[in-house]
């Protein structure tokens, strides 16, 4: 087995403990900052016991994937070989980048909800949001365009079973990774509605897209994946049924985002919408009911999206949703790993 692999599994478990036990004094400044979550009216009545639960967990997962995968370029630079290059810096500035974004949409739905006179739980508006995202996303789908040699997938639509590759001319290359970028930012966002819901997900598809990229020889890629897992399952340790904490959108748009630029990078893209079942279906649930209501002129589709919040309603409870969403998830991941490597 090549080393990379038990080095980027090794790394993963070093994330875990490092995350879990700063996660503790975390939490505890997080209350002393009455950072907490304010709870949309329209939430299922259950929900409604989470108001001033500490929010902008995101932070727990960013700073030790930031500091970790910092510390490895040092010691590589002692060591006389170098940068670990683009392909791991890259979603690592996506993903600080949009948790910049998220922390800034964070804080101002706190600051808001702090005056009574503001709307409770809103941050910055929908429409700068996704400008910021598409600005975002736009420079790291240049710069995976662009840069010369450092990619392996450049320019070029991989079908999967077919093993063929189509070249694509940066002009559609470039639109299309800024949207996959942007949807699975915002994909992920609106899975983090329940406890242990995003984490697990998406820790599961980093997992399938780590193991991808091993396959590819993308041994930095593999490295970030792993670690991020291990900041996701560390996060879950705080973040599980009943929530101590709560991501906050520093988190669900980072870890979506990333997510979306490393699956560019492997030029698996086209299996997301398997490997991230879930954040597509929920998104699809959100499009679905809206234009659903539009349509009909005010019925609904779902009893209420997304979709977590219908099952809700319906009768599971948050842990059978999370646990059934969890292991739907688990299996379309097993089904896009395998059809990655047909």
């Amino acid at each position: 087995m090549p080393p990379s692999l038990p080095f980027a599994l090794s790394m993963g478990v070093v994330t875990f403990v490092l995350c879990v036990i700063w996660g503790g004094p975390f939490l505890e400044v997080l209350r002393r900052l009455k950072i907490g979550k304010q709870i949309r009216v329209e939430l299922p009545e259950g929900h409604q016991v989470k108001a001033g639960t500490p929010t902008m967990g995101g932070l727990m997962i960013i700073f030790p994937v930031f500091a970790i995968v910092l510390s490895l370029n040092i010691v590589s630079v002692i060591r006389g070989s170098g940068l670990t290059g683009a392909s791991i810096l890259l979603p690592l500035g996506v993903l600080i980048g949009f948790a910049l974004l998220g922390a800034y949409d964070d804080w101002e739905g706190i600051r808001r909800s702090r005056n009574p006179n503001k709307e409770r739980g809103k941050g910055i508006s929908a429409r700068m949001k996704l400008a910021l995202q598409v600005v975002l996303a736009f420079a790291a789908a240049i710069i995976i365009s662009l840069y010369d040699g450092g990619f392996q997938f450049t320019n070029q639509i991989n079908l999967p079973l077919l093993r063929f590759a189509i070249p694509l001319s940066p002009i559609f290359f470039i639109p299309l990774t800024a949207f996959i970028i942007v949807a699975m930012s915002n994909a992920t966002n609106l899975t983090d509605g329940l406890d242990g819901l995003a984490g697990i997900i998406t820790a599961s598809a980093f997992a399938a897209y780590g193991i991808i990229a091993f396959m590819q020889g993308q041994i930095f890629i593999v490295q970030l994946c792993f670690i991020l897992v291990g900041a996701c399952f560390a996060f879950l340790w705080y973040n599980a049924h009943p929530a101590q904490m709560f991501m906050g959108d520093v988190g669900s748009l980072a870890l979506g985002a990333a997510l979306g630029t490393i699956a560019i990078m492997t030029g698996q893209w086209l299996l997301l919408p398997i490997i991230a079942i879930v954040p597509i279906a929920e998104t699809l649930s959100v499009i679905l009911q809206v234009a659903y209501f539009k349509r009909t002129k005010g019925k609904r589709l779902f009893k209420m999206s997304p979709l977590h919040h219908h099952f809700e309603l319906v009768g599971w409870s948050q842990t059978q949703v999370v646990q059934r969403f969890w292991l739907i998830g688990l299996l379309a991941a097993i089904v896009g790993i395998a059809l990655a490597l047909l």
